[in-house]
């Protein structure tokens, strides 16, 4: 988190200069052709058979791949341990012993090599599936081999799978090292030759032959102020540390690159839209505006609202383009600034759209708009895929001659045929809920890009927020109006569930819904987990029908049954839905007062 936030700010700071220095400097100066820039196939011991394999497998075209193939654990092969030391599957470990026995076992798909091994202590098998031939023809009875692996229990015996497996003059060699570096690898390239040992040793090569040539790409008083590691010496020390604190240094100093230069780029793609980028002026505040905040206002602005509403006035009236995330938790009234923005967009003679991933958000939408508009003559329409031939086509009209001036729908908005006279601003209600093409087509429907309103009800970290959006400048709602009561949160273990079915029970008896939410579809068997469908069974058992009413809604159902089933418990026709995580963010059921959770660990 440390680095995320330095990164972004010492990014943020050179939006002027470094990011045009940098970005264009200094990625045109690694464009130059270099020896990083060389196919791996010329690398000693890889060739270009093998190196195709490297394509396919692990993505390695050149060298400068290869070298950023880091390792994924560090192994400290100067320990045994011995075969009777072996008392848990949780660490990887080094024993030696002689070959005893040799066997193939089983035939087709569950074809075997049953390898056994023994030192003074004990003996235990090692077992492949795979490359049954390669390690066979490497393997000798009665001679001595080191062995390293992660050991498994099974039938009650520690046994190893496909460990990794070396002569003692082999282990020599690599246990020179203090910190041996262990890369992932392949069953197909393992099969080549490409063992964690062997890309150990290629890497060895190709540090030799590089490490005089990668480029520094931080000034050294930006090294010296962060005090970080030169990158070719972290590029070294990745892969082989000669200790615990240089490795800790060399991967800070990859961390800061990656996220440096991350942010860097979404700064260089922010400024290149800006440039090049105009938006319309919204230089009135008029009667729309004016009419609703002084006499429809529901409640009075919190300040978190007052501030994002001059952001986006500020925005709006800057002559760019606006490109705005706002975040905020359901309920904290962000539907309300909205409504707000597209009032502005009307007093300077531009029409608005809202668009929703669902009908029920659309509808939503579009009677809490209506209702807070009053008589206001402001003229609201609804688009959704359900909406008949005749009301889409009077629709269609009013948008083409103006007459309509705030449009609310799904992806009915994006349509060919919905064209609107003069589009100045655009809402997408979770965004991540809608591809690329389908936003760009909704923008492309005016002369003049659009302003861009972007909400979302997923709570987003800040810092994260930065990388996802980080061509949008971030707006957070982080007040509740007043009124708005403390949600209680309570932790209760299995034996309490049947007290919790009677809160439930409760709440639903006094005319109240609930929710049941569970992390899987059906039981895993990598998850002792409480599932929804053997869930289903025992709450409907508490809640029987039919004085009960359940829904259920998961991944697995179409978008037409998940909507329909949250329409019915929007409705108020079933009592209590049961879901996965695929429940509606968003959705306002105010007559649901109650939600539990299951596994709630497993949630953030």
């Amino acid at each position: 988190m440390f680095f995320f936030i330095v990164c972004y700010n010492f990014a943020y700071q050179c939006q002027h200069y470094l990011t045009f220095c940098y970005i264009h400097g200094l990625i045109n100066h690694l464009i130059v052709y270099s020896i990083l820039d060389t196919p791996v196939e010329y690398l000693k011991g890889i060739g270009p058979q093998r190196a195709e394999m490297l394509r396919k497998e692990l993505n390695i075209v050149t060298y400068n791949d290869l070298l950023h193939h880091f390792p994924f654990r560090y192994m400290d092969r100067s320990k045994f341990t011995n075969i009777n030391e072996i008392v848990d599957e949780s660490t990887w470990i080094q024993i030696r012993g002689k070959v005893t026995r040799i066997q193939v076992l089983g035939s087709g798909r569950a074809m075997r090599l049953v390898v056994t091994i023994s030192d003074q202590t004990g003996e235990t098998d090692l077992v492949w599936f795979q490359g049954l031939k390669w390690i066979r023809e490497k393997l000798r009875l009665n001679q001595t081999y080191v062995v390293f692996g992660k050991p498994n229990l099974f039938n009650g015996k520690f046994n190893f799978t496909h460990p990794d497996i070396e002569s003692p003059e082999e282990s020599s060699i690599t246990a020179k090292e203090p910190l041996q570096p262990w890369y992932s690898t392949t069953e197909k390239l393992k099969n080549r030759g490409f063992t964690p040992r062997n890309i150990m040793n290629l890497m060895r090569t190709l540090i030799g032959q590089v490490r005089n040539h990668i480029p520094e790409t931080l000034s050294e008083s930006l090294l010296a102020q962060l005090k970080l590691m030169p990158r070719a010496q972290a590029l070294v020390q990745v892969h082989f540390p000669e200790n615990t604190h240089q490795l800790i240094k060399a991967r800070e100093r990859i961390k800061f690159d990656e996220l440096f230069f991350i942010q860097l780029q979404l700064l260089r793609i922010k400024y290149l839209r800006l440039e090049k980028t105009s938006g319309t002026m919204f230089t009135h505040i008029g009667d729309h505006f004016n009419g609703f905040y002084h006499n429809y206002l529901p409640f009075e602005l919190t300040g978190a609202q007052k501030r994002v509403v001059r952001e986006i006035r500020s925005d709006m009236n800057s002559g760019k383009q606006m490109n705005r995330l706002l975040q905020g938790d359901v309920g904290s009234g962000k539907t309300l600034v909205a409504l707000m923005s597209m009032l502005i967009a009307n007093d300077n003679d531009c029409q608005a759209c809202l668009m929703a991933p669902t009908e029920i958000l659309a509808m939503q939408h579009f009677k809490t708009i209506t209702r807070m508009l009053g008589d206001l003559p402001v003229a609201v329409g609804l688009l959704t895929g359900s909406t008949r031939k005749a009301a889409r086509t009077k629709i269609h009209s009013q948008l083409e001659d103006g007459s309509m001036q705030i449009l609310i729908g799904t992806h009915a908005l994006i349509e060919d045929k919905v064209q609107f006279k003069s589009l100045g601003l655009v809402v997408i209600d979770e965004q991540h809920r809608f591809g690329v093409a389908q936003r760009a087509r909704l923008w492309e429907k005016s002369q003049v890009p659009p302003h861009i309103l972007v909400m979302t009800a997923t709570p987003i970290p800040r810092t994260l927020a930065m990388t996802l959006y980080g061509d949008l400048d971030i707006s957070v709602i982080d007040e509740l109006p007043p009124g708005r009561k403390t949600i209680k949160t309570f932790h209760y273990f299995e034996k309490d569930r049947f007290n919790v079915f009677r809160f439930l029970k409760s709440q639903i008896d006094s005319g109240r819904q609930a929710y049941i939410v569970y992390p899987l579809i059906e039981e895993s068997e990598n998850a002792d987990l409480q599932d929804l469908m053997d869930g289903f069974e025992g709450v409907s058992r508490y809640f029987p029908l039919p004085e009960y009413q359940i829904s259920i809604v998961h991944g697995r159902l179409k978008a037409s049954e998940k909507e329909s089933e949250m329409k019915r418990f929007l409705d108020r026709k079933t009592h209590i839905l049961m879901a996965t995580t695929v429940i509606e963010v968003g959705v306002d059921v105010p007559n649901a007062t109650v939600m539990l959770i299951e596994n709630a660990e497993r949630f953030g």
